[in-house]
């Protein structure tokens, strides 16, 4: 069967880029073994989110000549990261850049590459690297954005049939702005995150009593305590739940309103009874400034600038005349505040993928084969093995998850992970089989993503 994918065709890019995190052949001078690419060609392979990951996968089909089309539910490209583009990130441009998109972006001539080792905001990434590669005249065109997926099948299979279910296209209906669409793709990469699901403030991983019912003094993720959201914090009793890098930096930006508004106290509550892991590892973490994170939060804590309750698994939240009650699991009042940051990570939404055949890890909802490589319990985001397409394979052929949905609930994910993900399941659906089982990545160690087996409330590990 001929391959659009094949090797004698023109790539988008000729350059190599000055800034890789991972040292990779281009498809241009690896080995020519090839086998047959997954799908029918004539279709696109679907990929859903146009966040990082989902962008780079755009990239790395581009460079093989595979057609693609991008389904952003928002209304610009990175849209969930836009959310948080006020947060400075941990990690430093070198382990931000897709190397497929930066070889494009050098291929156009009209990028510049930054500085490797200056850590950005969320914000400065976004413009500076994610929109330049949706803007490229070679992916910009297959980008279809306020398409938010409502379900992804076989056509003409549900999930009970078996039909020749592995023959069938994939069918996606998507709502759009005129109404519904539907698409036929060849294969599809879920890039779609976690960052709309978050977990619920309530222990257990089911919602506190009262939670729906105060949903106008909570926010779930990273507000902007420092800018747009300053009224909503300024003199208020804040309480943040959750022990991960996204409760950290909440804490921090609290501390710091709290430096011009002396009214407004923070009030930090963790699952867990010993702290010492919400320090991380300090000078011994490989990325410096995700180890001054944990420093710089110890501080705060030693210094009573916050208040520190641990062994708090939340039950209920009460509606008093002096504000918000917070109930533990015992019945007992903890403390009481005026609004509620509830930092503690996100779980995968599986549902618009319910007829498909898929199997996933028991403990992290992860992909079935990556679960017990990145379980939490047992792993840091440093030493988490390399994998590819092999671990995110499933039995729906043509289907994968990638990127933080493909971790499941678990918080030990970094881009770069995510980079190489698509850049094998991209070799492989072009029928590079050698390109795709050459994983190989070597990640910065750390001491903070670890969770202890009865703690499940770290926050974001990725940097987006």
């Amino acid at each position: 069967m001929g391959s659009s994918c094949d090797r004698s065709k023109p790539s988008c890019c000729e350059t190599a880029s000055a800034l890789p995190t991972v040292e990779h052949q281009t498809p241009s001078s690896q080995p020519q073994t090839r086998t047959d690419s997954v799908g029918d060609e004539t279709l696109p392979v679907a990929i859903l989110g146009a966040g990082p990951v989902g962008l780079a996968a755009a990239a790395n089909l581009c460079e093989r000549g595979r057609k693609f089309v991008v389904l952003e539910a928002g209304d610009r490209v990175a849209a969930n990261m836009w959310q948080w583009r006020h947060v400075r990130l941990f990690t430093p441009w070198k382990y931000l850049i897709d190397p497929v998109g930066a070889r494009l972006l050098a291929a156009a001539g009209n990028w510049k590459s930054p500085d490797p080792d200056k850590v950005p905001y969320a914000q400065d990434f976004v413009e500076t690297f994610l929109d330049p590669v949706a803007a490229l005249a070679s992916i910009q065109p297959n980008i279809r954005l306020n398409r938010e997926v409502a379900s992804v099948s076989r056509e003409g299979h549900d999930r009970m049939k078996d039909g020749h279910r592995n023959e069938a296209p994939f069918l996606i209906t998507a709502r759009s702005p005129t109404g519904h669409e539907r698409i036929r793709a060849s294969a599809v990469i879920d890039a779609t995150g976690t960052w709309r699901t978050p977990n619920p403030l309530g222990a257990g991983g089911v919602a506190a009593d009262g939670e729906s019912e105060a949903q106008e003094h909570i926010c779930y993720g990273m507000p902007d305590v420092l800018g747009h959201d300053r009224k909503r914090y300024a003199g208020k009793r804040v309480l943040v739940v959750g022990s991960g890098h996204s409760a950290i930096g909440n804490v921090l930006s609290l501390v710091e309103l709290a430096k011009s508004d002396a009214d407004t106290s923070v009030v930090w509550a963790i699952r867990r009874t010993n702290p010492q892991k919400l320090w991380g590892g300090g000078e011994a973490d490989q990325i410096e400034e995700r180890g001054e994170l944990g420093l710089r939060v110890k501080r705060a804590v030693d210094r009573k600038e916050v208040t520190l309750l641990g062994g708090l698994s939340i039950a209920a939240v009460r509606r008093e005349s002096s504000g918000l009650s917070v109930v533990d699991t015992e019945g007992t009042a903890r403390t009481t505040i005026d609004e509620i940051i509830v930092s503690t990570g996100a779980r995968p939404d599986m549902s618009m993928l319910r007829e498909l055949r898929l199997e996933f890890d028991l403990a992290t909802e992860a992909s079935a084969k990556l679960g017990p490589l990145i379980d939490p319990n047992h792993h840091s985001c440093g030493s988490v093995p390399p994998h590819g397409e092999a671990e995110l394979r499933q039995p729906e052929r043509g289907f994968y998850l990638a990127g933080m949905k493909s971790y499941g609930r678990a918080p030990t994910f970094l881009l770069m992970t995510g980079y190489e993900q698509v850049r094998s399941i991209a070799a492989k659906l072009c029928g590079d089989c050698v390109a795709a089982e050459n994983v190989e990545l070597v990640l910065p160690e750390t001491g903070v993503c670890s969770t202890d087996l009865a703690t499940q409330e770290e926050g974001k590990c990725c940097s987006g």
